[in-house]
Parts: structure tokens; sequence; C-alpha cells
């Protein structure tokens, strides 16, 4: 590129939060806002921020927000001169930004030839062997067969990595610890990685068995000089999803830093870089964070989510850059003069329900709120939308910067006590508690922190005292106030004696008799919902409703052998056929929703009666996939 072209109007090629974080930054420099919606977000934030929306199809991903046809059509209508893509979908699509450019627009982006070098993982390890990056050993090779590749896997060692060429963000990826798991492991990765990249190829690395997840966020312009801004730390993280991410990294020194960094532009020159772009490193972190047990993974062509937290310790804001940069501006800033302070730390708010294996949550947001002034807040849904099964299950990041690690901690585990979404179910308490954990706290982080210490963050198991008694107190109060009978306001009198008021409670299949003449709890926070109140208590949230009487607990149910889809989604696979006998645990039906794949399981020893799907087709939380008939008693 040369000269500079200035941006006028720029097209938001993507939706949710970071679709508002760019218009933002576009609205303070004078930018005109094009928004492009599926049907599913016609009343989406993003959609009524812009300076003007453009319907681009229906809901499903394939259809709307992944049609770079209708995304260029939108933007030739709506005389937009610039497409940001954001991250995730077309981001790091190399054919749309060819199109882009082709249609005479600006592409807010690396070049082409970038994203295509650093796509396939298999070639940009190569590609930065020979940079004199370091790289994880494995198997590069481009014989896919699947005998070849299990040679390989049993060449490297258990455990061994999978990973799709075309992958990211943790899909099309699988730990194998076992030579005999290794084909089916192998099978999902590819049906996981064709499903959400359309390439199904793979490589394979060394598994490393204490590994710390540390990234570069590095940023080049067209004259060639390339800078990074610090590293960011992202291991907590849980099946490779990201949870909460830091900069900088804790325990790295800055003989490390240097190295790692420097590295990163390298990678960054190499490729002939253009923009935002994130050089991730995996760390051996069995013997603290050391340059020579620090090997390249992959590189981000496009803004990453954890964005956020180099803003926070540098001051900077990294899509103005962009916008700058692709103007053909030069870098705002040189190496020297990008300043570090304090630490930031970022939280992934997810639709998810911890106390059942992280189980997406999908509805309408009838309560959603979240703290204000206690951190910075990315968001793109609002209280009255709804959570969708078809994009990704983040619906906010919370982002606290502090000057000390501890403080930023803190910071944001108040943050995450304090939100309150419903009745859609959110990871806010989960996060709170890794937060507030001690080893955490201390910097003894790695990928596998989450899996440790899972016990301790999941939600308890029961309702605290205080949370029984404040919703006793607001279901007592609701009823004595729609009542007609006055009588009602007497509950609880008896002559010549202090009066006992006493509920009864229901929360889940618990019941309890909750006496009001105690502590009313007030600092739980309690909002009714259908037929009930919710309480919120750290950032989980319990519904409680008055006991149903005797003979009216539908709780328990029989195990009929009817296998039902917990969540709307696409069924990916179907394993097994009518007639097959099956072992209690034995997948069944494979169902991908929110970009995860859930894996429904044989409810006991038997043969299956009938599979009621198949694969391609869309399908309704509860509806029945397949049914198992029991196995005779004497039956192996």
């Amino acid at each position: 590129m040369s000269g500079t072209r200035p941006i006028r109007s720029v097209l938001i090629a993507n939706r949710g939060e970071i679709a508002v974080r760019v218009i933002r930054t576009a609205r303070r420099m004078g930018v005109r806002t094009v928004a492009v919606y599926s049907e599913a977000d016609a009343g989406a934030p993003h959609v009524r921020l812009a300076d003007q929306a453009i319907a681009i199809g229906p809901a499903p991903a394939r259809d709307s927000y992944l049609r770079g046809d209708r995304i260029l059509d939108a933007a030739k209508a709506s005389g937009a001169e610039a497409v940001h893509p954001g991250y995730g979908f077309l981001s790091e699509n190399a054919a749309f930004a060819e199109a882009v450019q082709a249609a005479g627009l600006i592409w807010i982006g690396p070049p082409p030839a970038a994203i295509r070098a650093m796509g396939p993982k298999d070639a940009a390890k190569a590609l930065m062997a020979a940079a004199g990056v370091p790289v994880t050993p494995g198997y590069l090779g481009e014989d896919q067969d699947d005998g070849r590749l299990k040679a390989e896997a049993d060449k490297i060692g258990y455990p061994v990595l999978i990973k799709a060429v075309a992958g990211g963000g943790g899909k099309g990826m699988r730990e194998v610890h076992r030579p005999a798991d290794f084909l089916e492991a192998l099978a999902a990765c590819r049906r996981e990685a064709k499903s959400s990249f359309g390439d199904d190829r793979v490589i394979l690395e060394t598994f490393v068995a204490t590994p710390r997840h540390i990234e570069v966020q590095v940023f080049a312009d067209a004259q060639g000089e390339v800078v990074h801004l610090f590293e960011r730390d992202c291991s907590l993280q849980r099946r490779h999803q990201k949870v909460i991410e830091e900069a900088p990294a804790p325990g790295m020194d800055e003989t490390t830093r240097a190295a790692v960094c420097g590295a990163a532009v390298r990678a960054a020159k190499a490729v002939g870089y253009q923009g935002a772009g994130t050089v991730e490193f995996i760390a051996d972190a069995s013997q603290g964070l050391r340059s020579d047990l620090i090997w390249f993974m992959e590189m981000n062509t496009r803004l990453q989510v954890e964005h956020a937290v180099t803003e926070m310790i540098t001051g900077l804001d990294l899509v103005e850059w962009q916008f700058r940069v692709a103007a053909g501006e030069p870098l705002p800033l040189a190496q020297d003069q990008i300043l570090r302070d304090g630490s930031a730390i970022e939280a992934r708010l997810y639709a998810e329900d911890p106390a059942a294996d992280f189980r997406p949550s999908i509805g309408p947001l009838d309560h959603f709120r979240l703290p204000e002034g206690q951190a910075r807040i990315e968001t793109g849904v609002e209280e009255g939308g709804a959570i969708s099964p078809f994009y990704d299950p983040m619906i906010a990041k919370l982002i606290a910067h502090a000057p000390s690690r501890a403080e930023a901690a803190a910071t944001l585990a108040r943050a995450c006590q304090a939100i309150e979404v419903w009745p859609v179910k959110t990871n806010a308490g989960f996060l709170a508690r890794a937060l507030a954990d001690p080893d955490y706290l201390d910097g003894r982080v790695d990928t596998g922190f989450i899996a440790r210490r899972l016990p301790e963050l999941l939600p308890p198991p029961d309702p605290s005292p205080e949370a029984w008694s404040a919703a006793a107190w607001a279901l007592y109060r609701a009823g004595r106030d729609a009542s007609p009978d006055p009588w009602r306001r007497l509950e609880g009198f008896r002559a010549n004696a202090a009066p006992v008021l006493e509920i009864g409670l229901q929360c889940g299949d618990r019941r309890r008799r909750v006496a009001l003449g105690g502590d009313r709890a007030e600092a739980v926070k309690v909002v009714p919902s259908k037929d009930g109140v919710v309480a919120f208590v750290g950032g989980d949230a319990w519904r409680f409703e008055e006991a149903r009487a005797v003979g009216e607990d539908t709780v328990t149910a029989q195990a009929d052998g009817a296998v039902r889809s917990p969540i709307p989604g696409l069924v990916a696979a179907i394993p097994v056929k009518p007639g097959q006998a099956v072992a209690r645990g034995q997948i069944l039906v494979v169902v991908e929703a929110m970009k995860t794949e859930h894996s429904l399981a044989a409810p006991f020893d038997g043969t299956v009666e009938a599979v009621k799907v198949s694969v391609g087709e869309q399908v309704d939380e509860g509806v029945v996939v397949a049914l198992v008939a029991a196995a005779a008693k004497g039956e192996s």
C-alpha cells in the first residue's frame, strides 16, 4: 500500500460485542458505521448503534455472517469504504479479504498472503522454523492417512495433541493419552474441524504436560515497521477455550519477555505482516517461564477477544491503530514509546451452566444486569434480548485494571459476583471463585488449572442459608401484597406470643420450611421470576418457589431409554445403528451447538431400538434422538 487513504465509513462484518466495540472507536474517530445482521440479530445492540444496518440472511452463520457475497453486496449498497471483520467468521479468510480489496474497498486486516501463510498450522510452523522462531516438536506431514497419523503419534509418544490444520479457539483439537484412543479422537477431531473450518486435515504435536499459553500482541504498518505490545497469559482454559486472560504474564522476567516478544516480531516480519496480530506460544511451565521452553504454536491474523487487557496496560486503542494502519498511516508509536502500566485481567462471561458440565444455556434474557463502575464491560446483548444456539456462547467480557495483579483480580472477582442474569445460566460465580483461588492469586497457573480446581470452582450443591432466607421473605411479601384477603397479612399471628412466620420453599428438588423471624439477608439480591423468585449470590443464581404439596412433585422420572437432546443444535454424527448392542455411556448421537459438540450417551446397557434423527438435521431441546431398550437381566 502506498500513500494514505482516509477511512470515512466502515462496514463491520461481524456481530455481538466486537461489533459494538468497533462502532465505539469508529464513532469517536468520526467514521460512519454500517452493521450487518442475521434474522436472529434483528434487535441486537450493534444493529441499533450503527449508523446503518443491513440484513444479510437467516440465523445460521453459514447463511449470513459467513456469506461473503452478501456482506460485499451490503458494503456496496451502503457506500462503505472499508470492511472491518472483527474476529471469528470471515476475519481470517484470505479469499474474502481478496474479494474486499478487489471490490475497491479497504480491508482492515493483514494482507491475504499473510493470512494464507499463517492459516494452515503445518505450513505456518515450517515457515516459523525457517525464520528462527522455536516451534513445538511434532508431525506436520501432508500424508493424512489414519494409519500414518497413528504411526506418527506412536513415534512422538503419548500423550499427544491432535490439532486441526485450519483450527483455532480450541476447535478441532484433542488430547490423546492412550494409543487405543487415538483413532476415535482423530475421527472426532476431523469431524469438528470439517464442521467449523471446512478442512479436516490435522497435525500432531508433543503434548506439554504443564503448559502455559503465552501470546504476544504485534502490530505492523505498510512501511515495514513491526512492534510488539507485550504479552498476555491465556492459560486459564476449559476444553481449550479461554476463560480468563491477563497481562503481563505472571512470573515472566524481563529476559524471557524480551526473547518471546522478539520472536513474535520476527514471526510477523517473516510473512510481511500488516495490522493487528497475535503470535501464540506454548510454554512448558514445569520449571517456570524460560525462553528455551517456549515454542511457537500459531498466529492469529486478526484482533483477539482478549485485546482489551493489552489496551488497559498500554493505554492504547488497538481498533484505532487498525483503522490508521489500514489507511496507510505509519504506526502511531515506536517500540520504545510503548509503555506498560500495572496489570489487567479479563473474564469471559459465557452462557453456560457450570453445574451441568458447562452445557451451553440459551433463551431469553429476562433479567440482565452487569456491574457498573467496577470494571470495563464489553457486551453485545441486553435485557429483553436472547441467547440463541447459532453463535458463540460468550455474552460479555469484564476487564479490570489496577497497579498490581492482586488488586486487579480482587476488583474483577467483585464485579463477577455482582452479575445478575436469568433465566439464561452463566459462569459468573465460577469466574469469581477462580479469581479468588489461592493458586491463581499465587500465579500457579497452567492450562490444567481449571480441571484440577474444578470441585472448588463449581457452584455449591445447595443455596446458602442467606439465599433461602432472602427468597422466603421475597415470596412471603409477594404473596401478602398480591392477596386480597386481609387475613393473609396476619399469617403466623398467635395471641400472647411472638409471631412465628414460616413458608415452605422449593429450589429444584430441595425443599425446606424457612422461618421468617430471623435475618432477612438483605445483602442477597432477589428478583421475581415466573411463579417464584431468583436469588443472586456471588454470581450464582438460584430459583425458588413455594413448595408443592405432596403428590405434586415432578422432579423424578423413570429412565425409559429415551435419549433427548439437552440443547437445540445440529446433529453432527451418529456412530451407532438400530439393533446395535451398546454399553452404558457409549456415544449414540453427537449434537453440535454454540460451536461445541455434545455427546449423547446410552443411559444403560442395552440395544439401540431406534435412531430418530439424521446427520445434518436441526433438533430442538428435549427432542428424542434415540431409543435404547434395556438389556435383559443376566445379559452382558
